[in-house]
């Protein structure tokens, strides 16, 4: 295989790499993808995939403790930790397998092993068996990011975690520090939360959750609070003491440092770009900050050569780097009409207890990009699907431009929201305004209801409040 030419050499197999790959043979290109350790990438492996089986386990186990309230019996109630664990890693390796099977299926030539970029159009790969030399026209960068590791808050694997050791833990937490609050930090700390663990977040911003829209953290952190997390806002933490079974975590709140005792922490504050290593610097091309900068095509401005998904910079979502993969797949297949990725399109999911869901503008980004708005809000406990699910705790709230009626946002938090969410960003695609949607009927009894209930309420025609 040395010095096989391909017309497109995908490097990393996560969700942006693996669909580009696909996208790119279905357009009838000869493709190849590089991966250095898992096909389907953290997405399937160590992220997105695996800790949505934790929470499951965890949302099951917190069901059988309301079994009285629907009538049921159940006694006994306990987890296996190691069962909870096994049955993740079953799933995600269920899903890595698929995709190998995808790639052999699109006839995409796999390539295990690290690549580098040594000149233009040249990919080198380092494998089991020695170096193996390729050659493409185009080459996408998909390489993805890992955690962020702050100066001595770095994972140890034994009582200080990142999101690897916190999906295979070495022992359950009895009191738990969570440090930051992004959609990583709190699923870890909802699901630990849920299954025992005293649990403390710890955010540097003034609330958690912090992209999403204010009144929907709000409604976080009471939930949360009531499901005995204790949460520090604006707070830091300055320095970990480890010990053999315990950490001593400084925390920084409102000025002054004290110090708390844990069993484990779990750091979630950010993630760095996988740019290093592949020869990028000498090619030429931009990183600011750890991300490759790229046009809203992809491109990096080096010739045929793109990046896509994490490594290209925020929103840092699996299906950003699966459409932008299709999207240059696209462009490099000569194809016409070829539309960017808008980031304010992208819905964003966290799969806590109880979920959260947003699209497009918060409240207050719409007033500071100065659009006059039009607010409506809708609770679950106005919805009967909610109350027979015994799920009355959650609301929907949307945001639509006072004049055009366009909707700018959509913001959710409460059972099932991560599903709901799609119907307003078909609807923001389309380019709905308020008239469809309050046109449009939804069926009963459904939480979708309320999405038609949110609107309403934006233009004071809200029925069931």
């Amino acid at each position: 295989m040395a010095g096989e030419t391909f017309d497109v050499v995908v490097i990393g197999a996560g969700p942006g790499g693996y669909v580009a790959a696909i996208r790119a043979s279905q357009l009838g290109l000869k493709v190849a993808i590089v991966e250095r350790e898992h096909m389907g990438g953290i997405c399937l492996n160590w992220g997105c995939i695996p800790t949505k089986a934790m929470l499951r386990s965890a949302e099951v186990f917190h069901l059988m403790h309301r079994a009285k309230e629907f009538g049921l019996k159940a006694d006994g109630i306990g987890y296996d930790i190691d069962a909870v664990v096994k049955r993740s890693r079953g799933v995600a390796k269920q899903l890595s397998s698929g995709v190998a099977h995808l790639m052999k299926k699109n006839k995409v030539t796999v390539v295990m092993g690290e690549a580098t970029i040594p000149a233009k159009g040249k990919v080198s790969v380092k494998t089991d068996k020695g170096t193996e030399e390729l050659s493409a026209k185009n080459i996408i960068l998909a390489t993805g990011a890992r955690a962020r590791e702050l100066p001595g808050l770095e994972g140890d694997g034994k009582r200080v975690w990142t999101y690897k050791t916190a999906l295979t833990p070495p022992h359950m937490p009895e009191k738990l520090l969570v440090i930051g609050s992004g959609a990583i930090g709190i699923e870890f700390a909802s699901f630990y939360n849920t299954l025992g663990a005293e649990t403390t977040v710890v955010e540097v911003m003034d609330r958690i959750l912090p992209v999403e829209d204010a009144e929907i953290s709000a409604f976080a952190k009471k939930s949360f609070e009531k499901q005995g997390m204790k949460i520090l806002q604006k707070a830091m933490v300055k320095q970990l003491d480890r010990g053999a079974d315990k950490v001593t975590a400084h925390i920084e709140v409102d000025g002054k440092v004290e110090k708390h005792e844990f069993d484990t922490v779990i750091s979630a504050v950010g993630i760095v770009g996988n740019t290093e290593g592949l020869g990028l610097e000498k090619l030429g091309v931009k990183i600011d900050r750890t991300h490759v900068v790229t046009d809203a095509y992809c491109r990096t401005g080096v010739e045929g050569l793109y990046a896509i998904g994490d490594i290209a910079g925020a929103p840092w979502l699996a299906h950003k780097a699966s459409h932008e993969g299709v999207m240059v797949a696209e462009l490099i297949s000569g194809k016409n009409n070829v539309h960017p990725v808008k980031p304010e399109s992208i819905a964003g999911c966290t799969y806590c207890h109880p979920q959260v869901a947003s699209v497009g503008l918060t409240e207050a980004k719409a007033k500071e990009k100065g659009h006059q708005v039009k607010v409506g809000r809708f609770p679950f406990i106005g919805n009967g699907k909610a109350i027979a699910l015994g799920e009355p705790e959650g609301m929907i709230k949307t945001v639509f431009d006072a004049k055009t009626g366009e909707l700018l946002g959509a913001h959710m938090i409460g059972a099932e929201v991560t599903e709901l969410i799609q119907g307003y960003v078909v609807g923001q695609k389309l380019e709905t305004t308020e008239e469809d949607l309050m046109e449009t009927v939804f069926p009963h009894p459904t939480l979708s209801e309320m999405m038609h209930e949110s609107v309403l309420d934006a233009f004071d025609r809200v029925i069931h409040i």
